[in-house]
């Protein structure tokens, strides 16, 4: 059995916690990788794995020996990669995680370009609103929206501030009259993510002034998407990015409410493992998606 495989399937077992899931992330069998930790334990002479028929669990000696050898992995790929890199032309499969608004307004065409550009590389896109840890969920990288947060496990590039309005069609402002400070957002209908009866806070600042107001909606949704639906229907005001509402912001399907007040920022983000090394893949889609996003983009021209 070839060393570099064993260390190899053994380092995914223990990163993964099973032999099905280690068969998962490598694309081989469950039995290919139980032969070769069983093969690696054989040579060493000691037990790396305890086995019952419902998890595997690392012994002692088998941390110490998986602390080992997940360095000498990463020494490899470094290694390999800088060779690669040489050619710089990026090749393989690109397994990235993004939002799914986002993902479905912008991102696919913008992706498609992408590999257009560079036709050696392939494209595994999987599309959620839920937060993915591309270092646990075995992704080269996630796109993200939200504020910036720096974690030690995770390195964030900034591609893009995102602007946030509050909005509501030109018939429901015309209904309900003039709106003019936040407090009276107690008393309108709101749409809105999270559950209807908790409610939800709204922070907006108008310079250094920062407010919160706690609106129990009529509606609440967990896809942006739904709410600006809710929202062009004339069912009340929502809070969202531009990106999904700049259209309709320049069309005048919707418009800004208490337009003074603007939620504080959130970014478009691009987040990868750590590493003493950025593989061509992840290099190029950062320089790719500066130059598509990273100036004013065109959702947000509306002025």
């Amino acid at each position: 059995m070839d060393k570099l495989r064993s260390l190899q399937a053994f380092a995914h077992v223990v990163e993964e916690g099973s032999f099905a899931a280690a068969a998962r992330r490598t694309g081989q069998t469950r039995s290919g990788i139980n032969k070769a930790v069983i093969a690696l334990e054989d040579q060493l002479g000691v037990q790396l794995l305890n086995r019952t028929t419902r998890k595997v669990s690392v012994t002692p000696t088998g941390d110490a020996y998986y602390q080992r050898t997940k360095a000498i992995l990463q020494d490899i790929s470094a290694a390999d990669h800088a060779v690669m890199d040489n050619d710089d032309e990026p090749r393989g499969t690109l397994r990235l995680n993004a939002p799914l608004s986002f993902g479905t307004l912008h991102l696919g065409k913008a992706l498609s370009d992408f590999l257009v550009r560079f036709p050696e590389l392939r494209l595994e896109l999987s599309l959620s609103d839920r937060f993915i840890d591309p270092l646990e969920d075995g992704f080269d990288a996630t796109l993200r929206i939200g504020p910036l947060d720096q974690t030690p496990s995770l390195v964030d590039h900034p591609i893009t501030e995102m602007n946030r309005f509050l909005v509501a069609s030109p018939d429901f402002v015309d209904r309900q009259g003039p709106i003019a400070a936040p407090e009276q957002l107690k008393a309108l209908p709101c749409l809105h993510y999270g559950s209807l009866g908790e409610g939800h806070d709204w922070r907006l600042r108008r310079g250094e002034e920062e407010t919160s107001v706690r609106v129990n909606g009529v509606m609440c949704a967990n896809n942006g998407e739904t709410l600006r639906e809710a929202a062009i229907c004339g069912l009340g005001i929502t809070m969202l990015p531009t990106f999904i509402v700049g259209p309709d912001l320049q069309s005048g399907r919707l418009v800004r409410v208490l337009a003074d007040y603007a939620p504080p920022p959130i970014h478009l983000m691009l987040l990868y493992p750590p590493g003493r090394h950025i593989s061509p893949k992840i290099r190029h889609l950062l320089a790719f998606l500066y130059d598509r996003f990273g100036n004013r983009p065109s959702w947000d021209l509306i002025d």
